[in-house]
């Protein structure tokens, strides 16, 4: 009896301590990286049919940069030009996302790469995002994990906000970079807030960057080890305009203000990211 009850106590343990998260549809049964608590999968991509990235779930930001800083959508006087729908610069293969910067001639610009963004498919106001993922490696490579809002509901950047989830440079390879960018708070005027962790040879190995975001705060983690959290002040939008929905972006920028900072190293390309996953809970 004492061999069956402890039996059953371990059982009864192991069952808890399950860290599955059953999805009914067309999601695969998951097993979350880090705790979920009890909040539900809402949206994702596994990744997990080859070719295009799934059009129901991403669309492209297309085109090249303008000289005007965030101004267009998106500056920093990077150099490549973002493609739509080309295989070379964003496919899906073996389970994986494949974001890919490549060093060739493309309309007016000498290198490609991809911005994929799940506006108006994937948009939400609070929650928690998990993306697993490898980042690209080379000097002049920007990788990126953000948000943007999808309306803008307090005007153009930087009034309606940013949230960087991850970004990482090539010639500050295992340095992590978080941030939030606000009216009030945003690298232009010097106010910016941000946080850096050190992740050693992230663009070898997989690592899970959550946004864990609600109405009083968000942050930002590594693999469960939060680096920066941002606070809403109780001001108003200029401080704190995260109050209304945002969508995600996946790219990798090329040279530029920050990418370009200690010069570019075209030789090493192609570079990709590669993300495994991305899960939302809410």
């Amino acid at each position: 009896m004492k061999g069956i009850f402890l039996f059953s106590l371990i059982s009864l343990f192991m069952t808890f301590a399950s860290p599955c998260n059953r999805v009914v549809g067309n999601i695969k049964e998951v097993k979350a990286d880090v705790n979920t608590d009890s909040r539900k999968l809402v949206w994702s991509d596994e990744f997990d049919v080859d070719g295009l990235p799934d059009e129901t779930k991403w669309s492209y930001d297309v085109g090249t940069a303008c000289d005007k800083p965030c101004g267009c959508g998106w500056g920093n006087h990077e150099l490549q030009y973002y493609t739509e729908k080309r295989k070379e610069n964003a496919r899906v293969e073996d389970g994986h996302l494949i974001i890919e910067v490549h060093n060739e001639k493309y309309e007016d610009r000498d290198y490609t790469s991809a911005r994929l963004v799940s506006k108006n498919k994937g948009d939400w106001k609070y929650g928690k995002i998990d993306i697993k993922a490898k980042v690209a490696s080379g000097k002049g490579v920007w990788s990126a994990i953000w948000m943007l809002p999808t309306e803008n509901k307090y005007g153009g950047w930087p009034s309606s906000g940013e949230i960087d989830i991850m970004e990482n440079v090539g010639f500050d390879q295992d340095t992590i970079v978080g941030s939030a960018h606000t009216l009030n708070y945003y690298h232009l005027i010097g106010t910016h807030k941000n946080g850096k962790i050190n992740i050693p040879k992230p663009d070898h190995d997989f690592h899970v960057y959550t946004l864990d975001w609600n109405e009083d705060q968000y942050t930002v983690s590594v693999d469960g080890q939060i680096y920066f959290t941002f606070e809403n002040e109780r001001t108003d939008y200029k401080s704190w305009p995260f109050d209304q929905e945002f969508h995600l972006l996946l790219n990798i920028a090329y040279g530029g203000d920050w990418g370009g900072e200690q010069g570019i190293s075209p030789e090493l390309l192609p570079a990709k990211m590669t993300i495994d996953y991305v899960r939302v809970y809410q």
